[in-house]
């Protein structure tokens, strides 16, 4: 395995895309692009592992890095249990699950192999870094609208910075400085001017969500300048296929086992994403 790297968009979805291309969402959706390093000599135990991978893939949204948050030992108060029992479409979520998890073992990791074997390491988080760039002004936009300016002000400082010093965003120049991201999406505006989550949702082609998430899902969509700068779909469809398979790229390797140590999967990363979400809108 290569080196812990991080680069690309903070709370980047996965994405609609077509044919082929749709395929690509269900798994992997990547917050950031992350590495795990190999250690050296005896492997960890598995919860050791799922620890560091929790750590590691702290903002990431896929399933795998949803599960390793959701299995890493931690204590449980009474809100997870509730988020977490407030699935009353489990039947039809399941089965959603078990059709994304699917099309990513069919169609999404094998495309990023072949992806990986071509594209170097180097040039791949390049391109995640742009995308994340981006990612920026709904960042921006979510930090003034919840009235959290320290983090607006770091949103616009790592945008400014990013742009100019780091080449058009393809260098995290800005977390080299430790200018920190804001980490804000509509779904967590929503939920601190006063909505409640919703039941917990899973559709094909789509990270997990709850109703609320959802709807800020597709807000922060029109948040982003792409589509405006891209007004075609076809346009914009190609950057998102083209970022979701360089973040699964850059993420082969970095859960590898752990889903056969995982018994009940879906409830793993449902509650993953439960926390994780409920730890963003605290934040």
């Amino acid at each position: 395995m290569r080196p812990v790297l991080q680069g690309a968009h903070g709370q980047k979805p996965l994405v609609v895309v077509s044919i082929v291309a749709l395929a690509l969402a269900g798994c992997g959706s990547l917050s950031h692009t992350v590495r795990a390093e190999s250690p050296l000599g005896a492997e960890p135990p598995t919860e050791v592992r799922l620890a560091r991978l929790a750590e590691a893939s702290s903002d990431a949204r896929t399933d795998t890095a949803l599960l390793a948050q959701a299995t890493a030992p931690r204590s449980a108060g009474p809100e997870t249990e509730e988020a977490e029992d407030y699935d009353p479409w489990e039947p039809f979520n399941e089965k959603m699950f078990e059709f994304n998890r699917n099309v990513d073992k069919a169609v999404v990791k094998p495309v990023a192999q072949a992806y990986n074997f071509v594209l170097p390491d180097r040039l791949q988080i390049m391109i995640g870094n742009g995308f994340d760039n981006i990612r920026s002004v709904p960042r921006f936009i979510n930090s003034l609208l919840q009235g959290k300016w320290d983090g607006a002000v770091r949103e616009l400082g790592r945008f400014l910075f990013n742009s100019t010093v780091g080449i058009g965003g393809l260098f995290d120049v800005a977390t080299m400085e430790g200018i920190k991201k804001s980490n804000e999406d509509f779904g967590q505006t929503l939920a601190v001017w006063g909505s409640g989550p919703g039941p917990y949702l899973v559709v094909p082609f789509l990270p997990p969500m709850t109703v609320r998430d959802g709807v800020g899902l597709a807000v922060n969509g029109l948040m982003d300048p792409l589509v405006y700068v891209l007004p075609f779909i076809w346009d914009r469809l190609g950057m998102q296929v083209g970022e979701t398979v360089n973040d699964r790229s850059l993420n082969l390797e970095l859960f590898e086992g752990i889903e056969e140590a995982t018994v009940d999967l879906y409830s793993a990363v449902r509650h993953g994403y439960l926390q994780r979400r409920e730890r963003l809108i605290k934040e």
